[in-house]
């Protein structure tokens, strides 16, 4: 039996390595239409979780786990030498950057690795994390050659960018078109296969590189634009005028123009992080892009930004930073989300810390900050409860993160100074100099 048959057939086992917020919406994807889904991670909190129909995501409900796990499709487990039960196995697993911001491919070298004396003729191995062009063929495919095994006739090996974006409710998983390439064309048409058993549309393209490079090029337009409206908001400052009110405008025109928001800085797993695998893989070949190191340089720049215009507002209140209380509104990196993976709010209560404020934070989907890489000093400092004494006590609310859970008329009837970096308050009613836009 070929693989095509096997899934089509829904008898294909599906491994997911990596049960973040790529991999758990997958997994859960796979189970659903019938397959059999195994996940694996080196956290043995999620596949216990999973086994007991539990989902430590917030904007995964956990009904459509236990639904999963009921139906006896889904398995997890943090033993990886179950691979070789597996059909095909998924690598959903981080890609930061180091400390020099360049790409540390640590967690895809370790996992293949785990993986690899594990294969067997007939699997499928696609990557979807986030990468620069020519690392699928650079380490996966090298290694699992050199482990005796054909790619392309032994074993099949794909690209497949995530595409996810938690919370928004238009687009889950499986109808986000699914870009494919494959190491071999024996290789793309697994790919195609392996992912048509649960996506709305694949994409299928020439080469994993092309497949590559489609993610990045996605990421950096938005990282691109947004350091453009971000160094065109502290412009607009200057003169006086509310960017906001411009992009309102500038949005009227049919054509030729997407409107881009600024921020207190760039969150979240892609944005800040994918554009400069790029810049990095493209050093090799002797390109300087400029514009992609410049926007980040932008975008980099903001939580000092707003923590300058946060001193300013104090000021005109007669306060200096050192002493002065400030909650911040929003740990997670977007609205509405539970997801605080690069959050620019780190940088601002760092930030404002070194300056000498008492920083507090309130976000009803982050009851208490978990352990990170580069902020472990926040790790088990939790929300501030949502009161008035709260609010009342603050010389200063900063609102880094617009959640629709804020009640924003009872924060305009306590709060006496509000920065608003996301344009929170502009359909509440205010005092007159009560917000001060950052």
């Amino acid at each position: 039996m070929t693989f095509r048959t096997s899934i089509e057939s829904r008898q294909a086992k599906v491994g997911v390595v990596g049960l973040g917020y790529v991999g758990l919406p997958l997994i859960l994807a796979y189970a659903r239409a019938g397959h059999p889904a195994l996940g694996f991670d080196i956290d043995p909190a999620k596949p216990e979780a999973l086994l007991a129909g539990r989902s430590y995501i917030k904007h995964i409900p956990t009904d459509q786990v236990a639904e999963a796990s009921d139906s006896g499709m889904l398995d997890a487990t943090t033993d990886f030498s179950r691979a070789g039960e597996c059909d095909a196995l998924v690598l959903c697993v981080p890609t930061p950057l180091d400390e020099h911001f360049e790409p540390d491919l640590g967690y895809v070298i370790s996992t293949i690795e785990a993986l690899v004396p594990h294969l067997r003729k007939g699997q499928v191995i696609s990557l979807e994390s986030t990468t620069y062009p020519g690392t699928t063929d650079e380490e996966l495919v090298t290694r699992v050659e050199a482990a005796g095994f054909t790619v392309g006739k032994d074993i099949h090996v794909v690209y497949s960018p995530e595409r996810e974006d938690p919370g928004n409710p238009d687009f889950a998983a499986t109808n986000i078109p699914k870009v494919v390439g494959g190491a071999t064309p024996a290789c793309l048409d697994a790919g195609v296969a392996l992912y048509g058993a649960v996506f709305d549309e694949v994409v299928p393209v020439s080469s994993c590189k092309v497949a590559e490079l489609t993610k990045l090029l996605e990421n950096i337009y938005r990282a691109v634009n947004i350091g453009l409206v971000n160094e065109l908001k502290v412009a607009a400052d200057r003169m006086g005028i509310d960017i906001w009110e411009v992009i309102r405008a500038a949005s009227t025109k049919p054509f030729g123009f997407k409107p881009f928001y600024p921020g207190p800085g760039l969150g979240g797993h892609c944005i800040p992080i994918d554009p400069f695998y790029l810049t990095w893989k493209a050093r090799e070949y002797g390109v300087h892009t400029r514009f992609i190191e410049l926007a980040g340089e932008v975008n980099r720049a903001m939580p000092d930004y707003v923590i300058h215009r946060t001193m300013e507002a104090l000021n005109s209140r007669g306060k200096a930073v050192k002493g002065s209380r400030v909650l911040v509104m929003g740990l997670a990196y977007k609205a509405d989300v539970d997801d605080m993976r690069e959050s620019p709010t780190f940088a601002l209560m760092d930030g404002l810390t070194r300056l000498g404020a008492e920083v507090s934070y309130h976000d009803p989907h982050v009851p208490e900050v978990g352990p990170t890489r580069e902020h472990m000093e926040w790790a088990g400092t939790r929300s501030a409860e949502w009161r008035e004494a709260v609010v009342r006590a603050a010389d200063c609310v900063l609102i880094a993160t617009h959640h629709q859970a804020f009640d924003l008329d009872e924060l305009a009837q306590w709060a006496d100074l509000i920065v608003d970096t996301r344009n929170a308050m502009a359909a509440t009613g205010t005092r007159d100099g009560q917000v001060v836009k950052a």
